[in-house]
């Protein structure tokens, strides 16, 4: 495994002062933004594909300082009820493909998006329970009217490209755990993987151990993220975890993403970084930071020094063992 960064954390610099910082930082990969919610500051897709030597330029820069691309991250909703935004991040999405081909990467990133309630919808509709039964009509709508067809079109898509995508499994979307990513790559298809990111199973109350192991063994883990998320144990048993206060409204949530060891310590993530070796995921492991009681560069330079100190950890088991 190798250490990386979700490159969208340095924006606000050039591309080339933020790939020199991840150098000077330590890391081997990065995972480029080139769509919607990431946004494209480093990276325009359609146009690098239009200019041959602007892409070559950008193929240069990374390779020539020794990294690698771990993924192209087009984060998105192309399921969106408003056709209007629903076809531009399809269209980001396809772009993101064409480029990862032309580029020789593996890995696009998104979300498997939400439909809305019905064709007459103007707003996704996220369902978290079965009761009223409406809920159910709505679920099975949106999955055999919109998700399945749309993704089975988009395996297609991805296998005559050469490429896989690698599912941020994220609610508000219609697959936010391991079941509904299990379901997704079942009915449509094996370049159908899941972006593994613990902080977004941590508040919904589950184990990334066993999830990764469940994933792991279907050969579905394509990308990983490391980023944390601390539990404010009073506010949730008053409240539960449901919760939509602003993520600035640090002291009443229920719980907030922290930069990873500041929301579960060493021991937890050794055992994620364990099943991750046990499972045989060679990938990168991908710095994500949304700590919001900390600067990037606090952050970014927090999370490197506690992953790298767990990863040489397992290149020393892994030759104590060979």
């Amino acid at each position: 495994m190798k250490l990386g960064v979700f490159a969208v954390l340095f924006s606000d610099r050039s591309f080339e002062d933020a790939l020199d910082y991840i150098v000077q930082s330590g890391l081997e990969t990065i995972e480029i933004g080139a769509g919607p919610y990431p946004g494209t500051a480093h990276c325009k897709p359609a146009e690098l594909l239009g200019d041959p030597a602007k892409l070559q330029a950008f193929r240069q820069a990374v390779e020539s300082r020794g990294l690698e691309i771990s993924a192209i991250s087009c984060h998105g909703n192309p399921l969106h009820p408003d056709t209007d935004i629903a076809r531009s991040h399809h269209e980001q999405f396809e772009h993101a493909v064409l480029l990862a081909e032309a580029l020789g990467v593996k890995t696009v990133i998104t979300f498997a998006g939400c439909p809305g309630e019905s064709d007459q919808s103007r707003h996704p509709v996220w369902v978290t329970c079965p009761w009223p039964e409406d809920f159910l009509k709505v679920l099975d709508w949106q999955w055999q009217e919109k998700v399945i067809p749309y993704w089975r079109a988009q395996h297609d898509f991805l296998k005559r490209h050469g490429v896989q995508v690698a599912i941020e499994a994220h609610p508000g979307f219609v697959v936010y755990n391991t079941e509904t990513m299990l379901r997704l790559r079942e009915s449509c298809g094996d370049t159908i993987g899941i972006n593994f990111d613990p902080s977004h199973l941590f508040w919904q109350g589950m184990d990334p151990v066993m999830g990764i192991k469940t994933l792991g063994a279907a050969g579905a883990i394509y990308h990983f993220h490391a980023k944390d998320t601390a539990i404010d144990a009073q506010n949730t048993a008053v409240n539960g975890v449901l919760d939509t206060k602003s993520y600035r409204d640090e002291l009443h949530r229920s719980w907030i993403f922290r930069t990873v060891g500041y929301g579960h310590g060493e021991e937890t993530w050794r055992q994620i970084i364990s099943a991750l070796q046990l499972v045989g995921y060679q990938g990168a492991i991908s710095i994500e930071h949304e700590d919001s009681l900390m600067s990037v560069p606090e952050g970014f330079q927090k999370a490197v020094s506690f992953l790298q100190k767990l990863l040489i950890k397992e290149k020393i088991h892994d030759i104590w063992w060979a």
